[in-house]
């Protein structure tokens, strides 16, 4: 008997533990539900341990796009209408606000306005209701195309009343004629990002991404150790509908150098890389010491578009060019057809804020056969990140691309003065004209070349040559005295052979282990450097430099840099005798040369002076 009662208290006992056992595990498996539900509803958890700084969190995965006008006010009673637009971003640029808005149809810039809130009482982010808003409009300065899925529009800076200059400003779009605001609350979380500290653009270049950012502060012209650096994908899920739960995938960085990090792609997108588009890109640095390490993202406006590197074409062009312009449209007719007709058969022009008729001299030149394309790159001093964004775009199409600028003129005195004994030039075309394609024979020369991936040419530097007006026929006819000595080079280079890092200076590229470059001799080829013209025209480089780390004219530092002029101070003021400066050497070679060549038999002008006849 007692037995057996042992047996039933056995048996109760097992129940009991049966029993709470399950009762854990359904505790736990509902824990876990509410976990996962949780993740599913946050979007920034990190895998590794440094914490992250949270005032960045929000600029990556917030919607960060709200409909201009899109809460009309009710006390008006003029008709509106929706537009269809919204706005992704603002940046505080030093000299204009740039404006990122979704594409969903072609806008001009006669077609709308900037509108300036001025919000009194309230301060950016704060849960404090705001007391007062001042509505000021200006006209934009310029809206462009600047992907598949977004344009970009510049704001000029708008001084407000003392009375309201303690308010935030925040900057909106809209058409002319339309009247309304958005609401006061989504106002409030729309204040400028800083241009000092942000992730600009992004491309895929095989397994990899590579991300241009602002504010890293490296040592320029020096690559940089990527094991503190680290890229995270503000990614949607892949449905079909493109509609998903956002999350957060972060990979290493595998070189990193002044302001270009390159990450290996997450195993998502290297599967499906056509379902990245769209896709936001930012990075991030590990900083502190070694006892609290902190791992920081940088705000982020970048997104993998249309522009990243594709499967290379089978037949390449022997040369292309890429440069960056702002304001250089007159230039560009004399420079590309000049340059074409040596051989140069694709143009990348990177448009930098430009707002002369650059676009309709791009187009108008493309539809005469010239191949040019042109990239709106409205990020200011940022030159050499926009030759690495060339080179990964041209190397699909381009078996050397050269960097130069359109005051920049490649000139072979041998080729096109001295003939052969044939009485021939030594690199005569099938039709006959001495020194056609000489620039494409020149590299083609060092194509088979399994050592040489740049090629550089050392650069005159011609003055004013006594004018006081720009040359009508241009610069190669117009400026011809120059200094003795040659100054600086420029290069063409394998876009193939560069190095991982994309570091460049400007004037060359880091290669690839094992690639060197090559100094072209100075009695083969020199360029032409038109660099000390007529001031009227000279004056606008105190504007701004295009470069990253070359120091604007109008600030007091780097004086006997060789960027600027001798002599000049921090000022736009014309010194005496200009027009006779920088002249130690008559030179009119290329003059000779040109004239002799482009000459019209009937008109006596220039090919590129047509369109003003």
């Amino acid at each position: 008997m007692d037995t057996e009662q042992q047996h039933r208290r056995k048996r109760k006992r097992g129940v009991v533990k049966h029993f709470h056992v399950s009762s854990r595990s359904l505790f736990l498996c509902f824990s876990f539900f509410i976990f996962l539900l949780f993740l599913s509803n946050y979007h920034g958890f990190f895998t590794h341990k440094p914490p992250l700084s949270s005032s960045t969190l929000s600029l990556l995965y917030s919607s960060a796009s709200f409909s201009v006008l899109d809460d009309p006010l009710q006390s008006t009673t003029a008709q509106t209408t929706t537009l269809s637009l919204s706005l992704q971003h603002q940046i505080l640029f030093p000299n204009h606000y740039l404006i990122i808005l979704n594409n969903n149809e072609k806008i001009q810039t006669r077609e709308v306005e900037c509108v300036y809130y001025i919000l009194n009482g309230s301060s950016p982010g704060s849960a404090k209701p705001v007391l007062d808003v001042e509505v000021q409009v200006q006209p934009v300065q310029s809206i462009d195309y600047y992907d598949e899925s977004r344009s970009v529009a510049r704001c000029p800076f708008h001084e407000t009343n003392s009375s309201t200059s303690g308010g935030v400003k925040v900057v909106d779009l809209r058409r002319f004629g339309e009247v309304g605001r958005r609401n006061l609350s989504g106002l409030k979380k729309q204040t400028p990002q800083s241009w000092d500290r942000v992730a600009y653009e992004a491309m895929l270049d095989g397994d990899t991404v590579v991300v241009f950012v602002k504010g890293l502060n490296l040592r320029p012209h020096k690559i940089s150790d990527p094991t503190n650096f680290r890229c995270h994908f503000g990614l949607r899920s892949f449905h079909k509908d493109g509609v998903g739960a956002s999350f957060l995938l972060s990979t290493r960085a595998v070189s990193v150098a002044q302001e270009i990090v390159r990450c290996v792609l997450p195993q998502s997108i290297i599967n499906k890389p056509d379902k990245a588009r769209g896709v936001r890109v930012t990075v991030s640095n590990l900083s502190g010491n070694l006892r609290r390490q902190v791992r920081t993202l940088l705000p982020s406006v970048a997104r993998i578009g249309s522009g990243s590197v594709h499967k290379e074409s089978s037949e390449k062009h022997e040369l292309c060019v890429c440069t960056m312009v702002w304001n250089q449209a007159s230039a560009l007719r004399e420079w590309i057809m000049y340059h074409s007709w040596l051989g140069v058969e694709r143009w990348f022009i990177y448009d930098n804020n430009s707002d002369d008729d650059i676009e309709n001299v791009v187009n108008d030149l493309d539809s005469k056969g010239f191949n040019v394309s042109r990239k709106v790159w409205p990020w200011i001093k940022t030159q050499e990140a926009g030759f690495s964004h060339c080179a990964l775009k041209a190397r699909e199409d381009c078996k050397w691309v050269g960097f130069f600028d359109v005051d920049e003129f490649f000139y072979f005195p041998n080729e096109f003065h001295r003939p052969n004994e044939l009485g021939e030039s030594s690199s005569t075309s099938s039709s006959g004209v001495p020194g056609e394609k000489s620039l494409r024979s020149m590299v083609a020369n060092f194509s088979s070349s399994t050592t040489i991936a740049e090629i550089r040419t050392a650069c005159h530097s011609f003055g004013p040559s006594g004018l006081t007006s720009h040359p009508k026929q241009g610069v190669t006819i117009g400026y011809t005295c120059r200094l003795q000595s040659p100054e600086r080079h420029k290069s063409i280079v394998r876009p193939d052979l560069l190095d991982a890092s994309l570091l460049n200076v400007v004037h060359h590229f880091q290669l690839k282990e094992g690639f060197e470059s090559y100094n072209m001799p100075e009695h083969s080829v020199i360029v032409n450097h038109y660099k000390y013209q007529v001031w009227e025209s000279f004056k606008a480089k105190f504007f701004r430099r295009v470069a990253t780390y070359v120091v604007d004219w109008q600030q007091d530092q780097n004086k006997g840099s060789k960027d600027r002029a001798p002599g000049l101070g921090t000022e736009a003021i014309e010194p005496d005798n200009w027009r006779l400066r920088f002249c130690e050497v008559k030179d009119t070679g290329l003059k000779d040369y040109v004239l002799s060549v482009f000459t019209d038999p009937v008109t006596g002008s220039m090919p590129w002076e047509k369109h003003l006849l």
